[in-house]
Protein backbone atom coordinates (compact mmCIF):
# COMPACT_ATOMS: atom_id res chain seq x y z
CA UNK A 1 0.00 0.00 0.00
CA UNK A 2 1.34 3.43 -0.99
CA UNK A 3 2.30 5.56 2.01
CA UNK A 4 0.87 9.09 2.26
CA UNK A 5 3.53 11.75 3.01
CA UNK A 6 3.24 12.90 6.58
CA UNK A 7 2.93 16.52 5.40
CA UNK A 8 -0.46 15.63 3.89
CA UNK A 9 -1.55 13.82 7.06
CA UNK A 10 -0.52 16.61 9.45
CA UNK A 11 -1.76 19.42 7.16
CA UNK A 12 -5.26 17.96 6.87
CA UNK A 13 -5.30 17.16 10.60
CA UNK A 14 -4.47 20.77 11.49
CA UNK A 15 -7.65 21.97 9.77
CA UNK A 16 -9.58 20.27 12.57
CA UNK A 17 -8.57 22.49 15.45
CA UNK A 18 -8.24 21.03 18.94
CA UNK A 19 -10.79 21.33 21.73
CA UNK A 20 -9.15 24.50 23.03
CA UNK A 21 -10.07 26.56 19.96
CA UNK A 22 -12.85 25.54 17.63
CA UNK A 23 -12.88 29.05 16.22
CA UNK A 24 -10.11 28.23 13.73
CA UNK A 25 -12.13 25.36 12.26
CA UNK A 26 -15.07 27.72 11.93
CA UNK A 27 -12.90 30.29 10.10
CA UNK A 28 -11.67 27.55 7.75
CA UNK A 29 -15.30 26.62 7.01
CA UNK A 30 -16.12 30.28 6.30
CA UNK A 31 -13.15 30.42 3.91
CA UNK A 32 -14.46 27.38 2.03
CA UNK A 33 -17.98 28.82 1.84
CA UNK A 34 -16.73 32.21 0.67
CA UNK A 35 -14.64 30.62 -2.05
CA UNK A 36 -17.53 28.37 -3.10
CA UNK A 37 -19.90 31.33 -3.45
CA UNK A 38 -17.35 33.28 -5.48
CA UNK A 39 -16.73 30.37 -7.86
CA UNK A 40 -20.48 29.69 -8.16
CA UNK A 41 -21.17 33.35 -8.96
CA UNK A 42 -18.51 33.30 -11.67
CA UNK A 43 -19.94 30.17 -13.27
CA UNK A 44 -23.54 31.44 -13.18
CA UNK A 45 -22.71 34.87 -14.61
CA UNK A 46 -20.52 33.52 -17.43
CA UNK A 47 -23.11 30.82 -18.17
CA UNK A 48 -25.80 33.47 -18.51
CA UNK A 49 -23.56 35.51 -20.83
CA UNK A 50 -22.79 32.40 -22.90
CA UNK A 51 -26.47 31.46 -23.04
CA UNK A 52 -27.47 34.98 -24.01
CA UNK A 53 -24.88 35.08 -26.80
CA UNK A 54 -25.82 31.62 -28.07
CA UNK A 55 -29.57 32.30 -28.06
CA UNK A 56 -29.07 35.68 -29.66
CA UNK A 57 -26.96 34.19 -32.43
CA UNK A 58 -29.44 31.37 -33.03
CA UNK A 59 -32.43 33.71 -33.14
CA UNK A 60 -30.67 36.15 -35.43
CA UNK A 61 -29.67 33.37 -37.81
CA UNK A 62 -33.15 31.89 -37.72
CA UNK A 63 -34.43 35.12 -39.26
CA UNK A 64 -31.51 36.17 -41.42
CA UNK A 65 -29.01 34.46 -43.69
CA UNK A 66 -25.37 33.64 -42.99
CA UNK A 67 -24.21 35.98 -45.77
CA UNK A 68 -25.57 38.19 -48.56
CA UNK A 69 -24.46 39.45 -51.97
CA UNK A 70 -26.03 42.76 -53.01
CA UNK A 71 -25.78 45.16 -55.90
CA UNK A 72 -23.77 48.33 -55.38
CA UNK A 73 -26.68 50.46 -56.67
CA UNK A 74 -29.20 48.93 -54.31
CA UNK A 75 -30.56 46.32 -56.71
CA UNK A 76 -29.25 43.24 -58.48
CA UNK A 77 -30.42 42.52 -62.03
CA UNK A 78 -28.19 39.52 -62.81
CA UNK A 79 -29.17 37.58 -59.71
CA UNK A 80 -29.66 34.22 -61.52
CA UNK A 81 -25.96 34.27 -62.48
CA UNK A 82 -24.96 35.29 -58.95
CA UNK A 83 -27.07 32.52 -57.49
CA UNK A 84 -25.65 29.88 -59.86
CA UNK A 85 -22.06 30.99 -59.17
CA UNK A 86 -22.61 30.94 -55.41
CA UNK A 87 -24.00 27.39 -55.52
CA UNK A 88 -20.85 26.22 -57.31
CA UNK A 89 -18.91 26.86 -54.11
CA UNK A 90 -19.00 23.61 -52.07
CA UNK A 91 -19.25 25.62 -48.83
CA UNK A 92 -22.57 27.20 -49.90
CA UNK A 93 -25.58 25.06 -49.00
CA UNK A 94 -28.31 27.33 -50.42
CA UNK A 95 -28.71 30.65 -52.24
CA UNK A 96 -32.01 32.51 -52.69
CA UNK A 97 -32.96 35.98 -54.00
CA UNK A 98 -34.74 38.53 -51.83
CA UNK A 99 -35.99 42.10 -51.81
CA UNK A 100 -35.61 44.33 -48.76
CA UNK A 101 -36.59 47.94 -48.22
CA UNK A 102 -38.24 50.30 -45.77
CA UNK A 103 -41.91 51.13 -45.55
CA UNK A 104 -44.64 52.37 -43.24
CA UNK A 105 -47.72 50.45 -42.15
CA UNK A 106 -50.95 52.31 -41.46
CA UNK A 107 -54.00 50.89 -39.69
CA UNK A 108 -56.46 53.65 -38.89
CA UNK A 109 -54.69 56.05 -36.54
CA UNK A 110 -51.90 53.59 -35.80
CA UNK A 111 -48.70 54.01 -37.82
CA UNK A 112 -45.38 52.16 -37.62
CA UNK A 113 -42.17 52.06 -39.62
CA UNK A 114 -41.25 48.59 -40.83
CA UNK A 115 -38.66 46.67 -42.80
CA UNK A 116 -40.29 44.94 -45.75
CA UNK A 117 -38.73 41.70 -46.95
CA UNK A 118 -39.89 40.09 -50.17
CA UNK A 119 -39.34 36.33 -50.22
CA UNK A 120 -40.12 33.19 -52.15
CA UNK A 121 -41.72 30.99 -49.45
CA UNK A 122 -40.34 27.66 -50.65
CA UNK A 123 -36.84 29.10 -51.01
CA UNK A 124 -37.03 30.80 -47.61
CA UNK A 125 -37.09 27.44 -45.84
CA UNK A 126 -33.62 26.65 -47.20
CA UNK A 127 -31.91 29.71 -45.67
CA UNK A 128 -33.82 30.35 -42.42
CA UNK A 129 -36.09 28.67 -39.91
CA UNK A 130 -38.69 31.41 -40.10
CA UNK A 131 -41.44 28.89 -40.92
CA UNK A 132 -40.89 27.28 -37.49
CA UNK A 133 -41.76 30.57 -35.75
CA UNK A 134 -45.17 30.99 -37.37
CA UNK A 135 -47.95 31.22 -34.79
CA UNK A 136 -50.73 31.86 -37.34
CA UNK A 137 -50.88 31.10 -41.04
CA UNK A 138 -48.02 29.79 -43.18
CA UNK A 139 -45.37 31.28 -45.43
CA UNK A 140 -46.94 29.51 -48.40
CA UNK A 141 -49.89 31.93 -48.10
CA UNK A 142 -47.63 34.60 -49.62
CA UNK A 143 -48.60 33.87 -53.21
CA UNK A 144 -47.51 36.28 -55.98
CA UNK A 145 -50.24 38.79 -56.75
CA UNK A 146 -52.20 38.03 -53.57
CA UNK A 147 -50.79 41.04 -51.72
CA UNK A 148 -50.68 39.21 -48.43
CA UNK A 149 -48.36 40.00 -45.55
CA UNK A 150 -46.87 38.16 -42.57
CA UNK A 151 -46.15 40.33 -39.50
CA UNK A 152 -44.09 39.95 -36.36
CA UNK A 153 -46.13 39.39 -33.21
CA UNK A 154 -45.08 42.64 -31.50
CA UNK A 155 -45.75 44.63 -34.67
CA UNK A 156 -49.21 43.08 -35.07
CA UNK A 157 -49.98 43.91 -31.45
CA UNK A 158 -48.76 47.48 -31.87
CA UNK A 159 -50.99 48.01 -34.92
CA UNK A 160 -53.86 45.99 -33.42
CA UNK A 161 -53.91 43.58 -36.35
CA UNK A 162 -54.84 39.92 -36.59
CA UNK A 163 -55.03 37.38 -39.39
CA UNK A 164 -57.60 38.46 -41.95
CA UNK A 165 -57.29 42.21 -41.28
CA UNK A 166 -56.05 44.63 -43.90
CA UNK A 167 -53.26 47.18 -43.54
CA UNK A 168 -51.94 49.91 -45.84
CA UNK A 169 -48.26 49.83 -46.80
CA UNK A 170 -46.74 53.18 -47.74
CA UNK A 171 -43.35 53.29 -49.49
CA UNK A 172 -41.02 56.18 -50.29
CA UNK A 173 -41.28 55.81 -54.07
CA UNK A 174 -43.87 58.34 -55.19
CA UNK A 175 -46.38 58.79 -58.00
CA UNK A 176 -46.41 62.11 -59.82
CA UNK A 177 -49.85 63.71 -59.79
CA UNK A 178 -51.23 67.18 -60.62
CA UNK A 179 -51.11 68.01 -56.91
CA UNK A 180 -47.52 66.81 -56.46
CA UNK A 181 -45.67 63.61 -55.65
CA UNK A 182 -47.76 61.19 -53.57
CA UNK A 183 -46.13 58.19 -51.85
CA UNK A 184 -47.03 54.81 -53.30
CA UNK A 185 -49.57 52.92 -51.23
CA UNK A 186 -50.97 49.42 -51.36
CA UNK A 187 -53.44 47.58 -49.17
CA UNK A 188 -52.27 44.18 -47.91
CA UNK A 189 -54.14 41.42 -46.10
CA UNK A 190 -52.51 39.97 -42.97
CA UNK A 191 -52.19 36.24 -43.66
CA UNK A 192 -49.88 35.18 -40.84
CA UNK A 193 -48.04 36.17 -37.67
CA UNK A 194 -44.64 34.94 -36.49
CA UNK A 195 -42.94 35.09 -33.11
CA UNK A 196 -39.15 34.78 -33.34
CA UNK A 197 -38.63 35.56 -29.66
CA UNK A 198 -36.41 38.51 -30.58
CA UNK A 199 -37.91 41.96 -30.32
CA UNK A 200 -35.89 43.42 -33.19
CA UNK A 201 -37.65 41.12 -35.68
CA UNK A 202 -41.01 40.70 -33.93
CA UNK A 203 -41.46 44.48 -33.83
CA UNK A 204 -39.87 45.63 -37.08
CA UNK A 205 -40.20 43.01 -39.84
CA UNK A 206 -42.97 42.26 -42.34
CA UNK A 207 -42.84 39.62 -45.08
CA UNK A 208 -44.50 39.73 -48.49
CA UNK A 209 -44.20 37.75 -51.71
CA UNK A 210 -41.08 38.75 -53.66
CA UNK A 211 -43.08 39.42 -56.83
CA UNK A 212 -45.38 41.80 -54.93
CA UNK A 213 -42.40 43.60 -53.41
CA UNK A 214 -40.74 43.93 -56.84
CA UNK A 215 -43.91 45.47 -58.27
CA UNK A 216 -44.33 47.83 -55.33
CA UNK A 217 -40.71 49.03 -55.33
CA UNK A 218 -40.51 49.08 -59.16
CA UNK A 219 -37.58 46.67 -59.42
CA UNK A 220 -38.91 44.79 -62.42
CA UNK A 221 -37.02 41.49 -62.65
CA UNK A 222 -34.34 42.71 -60.25
CA UNK A 223 -33.89 41.96 -56.55
CA UNK A 224 -32.00 43.51 -53.65
CA UNK A 225 -29.54 40.63 -53.43
CA UNK A 226 -28.93 36.94 -52.87
CA UNK A 227 -28.93 35.37 -49.42
CA UNK A 228 -26.60 32.46 -48.65
CA UNK A 229 -26.74 29.62 -46.15
CA UNK A 230 -23.33 28.08 -45.47
CA UNK A 231 -22.20 24.74 -44.11
CA UNK A 232 -19.98 26.55 -41.59
CA UNK A 233 -21.45 29.87 -40.51
CA UNK A 234 -18.23 30.87 -38.71
CA UNK A 235 -16.44 30.98 -42.08
CA UNK A 236 -19.02 33.35 -43.54
CA UNK A 237 -16.67 36.35 -44.10
CA UNK A 238 -14.13 34.39 -46.12
CA UNK A 239 -16.69 32.31 -48.08
CA UNK A 240 -18.83 35.25 -49.24
CA UNK A 241 -15.63 37.11 -50.18
CA UNK A 242 -14.50 34.17 -52.31
CA UNK A 243 -17.87 34.04 -54.07
CA UNK A 244 -17.71 37.77 -54.85
CA UNK A 245 -14.17 37.40 -56.23
CA UNK A 246 -15.30 34.47 -58.41
CA UNK A 247 -18.06 36.72 -59.82
CA UNK A 248 -15.47 39.32 -60.82
CA UNK A 249 -16.23 41.89 -58.12
CA UNK A 250 -18.67 44.77 -58.22
CA UNK A 251 -20.87 43.46 -55.42
CA UNK A 252 -21.47 44.54 -51.85
CA UNK A 253 -20.94 41.61 -49.48
CA UNK A 254 -22.07 41.26 -45.89
CA UNK A 255 -22.47 38.49 -43.33
CA UNK A 256 -24.01 37.93 -39.92
CA UNK A 257 -20.78 38.79 -38.07
CA UNK A 258 -20.65 42.24 -39.69
CA UNK A 259 -24.32 43.09 -39.37
CA UNK A 260 -24.27 42.48 -35.62
CA UNK A 261 -20.56 43.02 -34.91
CA UNK A 262 -21.09 45.70 -32.24
CA UNK A 263 -23.63 43.56 -30.41
CA UNK A 264 -21.43 40.47 -30.16
CA UNK A 265 -18.35 42.58 -29.41
CA UNK A 266 -20.16 44.23 -26.50
CA UNK A 267 -21.16 40.80 -25.15
CA UNK A 268 -17.53 39.62 -25.26
CA UNK A 269 -16.37 42.83 -23.55
CA UNK A 270 -19.02 42.44 -20.85
CA UNK A 271 -17.96 38.83 -20.25
CA UNK A 272 -14.33 39.91 -19.80
CA UNK A 273 -15.24 42.70 -17.38
CA UNK A 274 -17.58 40.48 -15.36
CA UNK A 275 -14.92 37.77 -15.17
CA UNK A 276 -12.37 40.29 -13.84
CA UNK A 277 -14.79 41.74 -11.27
CA UNK A 278 -15.90 38.34 -9.96
CA UNK A 279 -12.32 37.07 -9.84
CA UNK A 280 -11.76 39.86 -7.31
CA UNK A 281 -14.55 38.31 -5.22
CA UNK A 282 -12.77 34.96 -5.41
CA UNK A 283 -9.50 36.72 -4.52
CA UNK A 284 -11.09 38.19 -1.37
CA UNK A 285 -12.21 34.69 -0.36
CA UNK A 286 -8.72 33.37 -1.08
CA UNK A 287 -7.12 36.12 1.04
CA UNK A 288 -9.30 34.92 3.92
CA UNK A 289 -7.25 31.74 3.78
CA UNK A 290 -4.23 33.82 4.81
CA UNK A 291 -5.84 34.82 8.11
CA UNK A 292 -6.98 31.25 8.71
CA UNK A 293 -3.49 29.84 8.25
CA UNK A 294 -1.86 32.63 10.26
CA UNK A 295 -4.13 31.72 13.19
CA UNK A 296 -3.30 28.04 12.77
CA UNK A 297 0.43 28.82 12.70
CA UNK A 298 0.05 30.87 15.88
CA UNK A 299 -1.86 28.09 17.64
CA UNK A 300 0.50 25.33 16.48
CA UNK A 301 3.78 27.02 17.39
CA UNK A 302 4.62 24.33 19.95
CA UNK A 303 3.68 21.51 17.55
CA UNK A 304 5.85 23.03 14.84
CA UNK A 305 8.78 23.29 17.27
CA UNK A 306 8.38 19.63 18.29
CA UNK A 307 8.31 18.59 14.63
CA UNK A 308 11.50 20.54 14.05
CA UNK A 309 13.24 18.91 17.03
CA UNK A 310 12.18 15.50 15.69
CA UNK A 311 13.97 16.21 12.41
CA UNK A 312 11.41 17.92 10.18
CA UNK A 313 13.00 20.36 7.77
CA UNK A 314 11.70 23.89 7.09
CA UNK A 315 10.69 22.59 3.68
CA UNK A 316 8.49 19.92 5.29
CA UNK A 317 6.87 22.50 7.58
CA UNK A 318 6.26 24.68 4.52
CA UNK A 319 4.60 21.70 2.84
CA UNK A 320 2.32 21.07 5.84
CA UNK A 321 0.74 24.51 5.65
CA UNK A 322 0.61 24.61 1.86
CA UNK A 323 -1.39 21.38 2.09
CA UNK A 324 -3.88 23.10 4.39
CA UNK A 325 -4.42 25.96 1.99
CA UNK A 326 -4.65 23.58 -0.96
CA UNK A 327 -7.29 21.47 0.81
CA UNK A 328 -9.36 24.58 1.62
CA UNK A 329 -9.01 25.79 -1.97
CA UNK A 330 -9.89 22.39 -3.44
CA UNK A 331 -12.97 21.93 -1.26
CA UNK A 332 -14.19 25.48 -1.91
CA UNK A 333 -13.60 25.23 -5.65
CA UNK A 334 -15.36 21.87 -5.99
CA UNK A 335 -18.30 23.07 -3.89
CA UNK A 336 -18.52 26.24 -6.00
CA UNK A 337 -18.48 24.27 -9.26
CA UNK A 338 -21.27 22.02 -8.04
CA UNK A 339 -23.37 24.94 -6.77
CA UNK A 340 -22.76 27.02 -9.89
CA UNK A 341 -23.73 24.23 -12.28
CA UNK A 342 -26.82 23.43 -10.20
CA UNK A 343 -28.02 27.04 -10.31
CA UNK A 344 -27.16 27.43 -14.01
CA UNK A 345 -29.08 24.29 -14.92
CA UNK A 346 -32.23 25.54 -13.17
CA UNK A 347 -31.80 29.28 -13.69
CA UNK A 348 -34.82 29.88 -15.92
CA UNK A 349 -37.13 28.06 -13.51
CA UNK A 350 -35.70 30.03 -10.58
CA UNK A 351 -36.09 33.36 -12.38
CA UNK A 352 -39.68 32.60 -13.45
CA UNK A 353 -40.56 31.57 -9.89
CA UNK A 354 -39.04 34.79 -8.55
CA UNK A 355 -40.91 36.86 -11.16
CA UNK A 356 -44.19 35.27 -10.11
CA UNK A 357 -43.41 35.80 -6.43
CA UNK A 358 -42.51 39.49 -6.93
CA UNK A 359 -45.09 40.07 -9.68
CA UNK A 360 -42.49 41.70 -11.94
CA UNK A 361 -40.60 41.09 -15.17
CA UNK A 362 -36.81 41.08 -15.06
CA UNK A 363 -36.20 40.69 -18.83
CA UNK A 364 -37.92 43.31 -20.98
CA UNK A 365 -37.73 42.09 -24.59
CA UNK A 366 -37.66 45.64 -25.93
CA UNK A 367 -34.40 46.24 -24.01
CA UNK A 368 -32.67 42.85 -23.87
CA UNK A 369 -33.90 41.50 -27.27
CA UNK A 370 -35.41 38.44 -25.54
CA UNK A 371 -37.65 37.72 -22.56
CA UNK A 372 -35.90 34.59 -21.26
CA UNK A 373 -32.69 34.26 -19.26
CA UNK A 374 -30.84 31.32 -20.82
CA UNK A 375 -27.73 29.74 -19.28
CA UNK A 376 -25.13 27.71 -21.12
CA UNK A 377 -22.30 26.11 -19.11
CA UNK A 378 -19.13 25.67 -21.15
CA UNK A 379 -16.35 23.33 -20.05
CA UNK A 380 -13.59 25.81 -20.92
CA UNK A 381 -15.10 28.44 -18.62
CA UNK A 382 -15.44 25.97 -15.74
CA UNK A 383 -11.83 24.84 -16.16
CA UNK A 384 -10.60 28.43 -16.32
CA UNK A 385 -12.58 29.47 -13.24
CA UNK A 386 -11.53 26.42 -11.23
CA UNK A 387 -7.88 26.85 -12.20
CA UNK A 388 -7.87 30.57 -11.33
CA UNK A 389 -9.57 30.02 -7.95
CA UNK A 390 -7.28 27.14 -6.97
CA UNK A 391 -4.18 29.07 -8.04
CA UNK A 392 -5.22 32.08 -5.93
CA UNK A 393 -5.73 29.79 -2.94
CA UNK A 394 -2.32 28.20 -3.36
CA UNK A 395 -0.67 31.62 -3.63
CA UNK A 396 -2.47 32.70 -0.44
CA UNK A 397 -0.78 29.91 1.50
CA UNK A 398 2.78 31.01 0.75
CA UNK A 399 3.16 33.74 3.39
CA UNK A 400 1.68 31.78 6.36
CA UNK A 401 3.62 28.67 5.32
CA UNK A 402 6.82 30.70 5.09
CA UNK A 403 6.24 32.08 8.59
CA UNK A 404 5.67 28.56 9.93
CA UNK A 405 8.86 27.31 8.27
CA UNK A 406 10.88 30.08 10.00
CA UNK A 407 9.71 29.02 13.48
CA UNK A 408 12.65 28.54 15.84
CA UNK A 409 12.14 25.52 18.17
CA UNK A 410 13.90 27.09 21.17
CA UNK A 411 11.85 30.29 20.99
CA UNK A 412 8.57 28.42 20.55
CA UNK A 413 9.18 26.01 23.46
CA UNK A 414 10.62 28.56 25.91
CA UNK A 415 7.30 29.25 27.62
CA UNK A 416 5.76 25.80 27.25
Amino acid sequence: MMRVPYEWFIGSRYLRSGHRNRFISFIALISILGLALGVAALIVVLSVMNGFEHELRQRILSMTSHATLMGLRGHLDDWPRVRAQALEDPAVAAAVPYIEDQGMLVNGERVSGVQIRGIVPLDERSVSSLAEHMTSGTLEDLEPGSYRMVLGSALAEELELKVGDTVVLVVAQGNATPVGVIPRMRRFTVSGIFNAGMYEFDRGLALVAMADAARLYRLGDGVTGVRLRLDDMFRAPSIVHNVAVALGGGYYVSDWTRRHANLFRSIELTKSIMFFILVLVVAVAAVNIVSTLVMIVKEKQADIAILRTMGSTPRSILGVFIVQGAVIGLLGTLAGIGLGMLISGNLESLVHALERALDTKFMDASVYFMSDLPARVEANDVIQIAGTAFLLCCLSTLYPAWRAARTQPAEALRHE
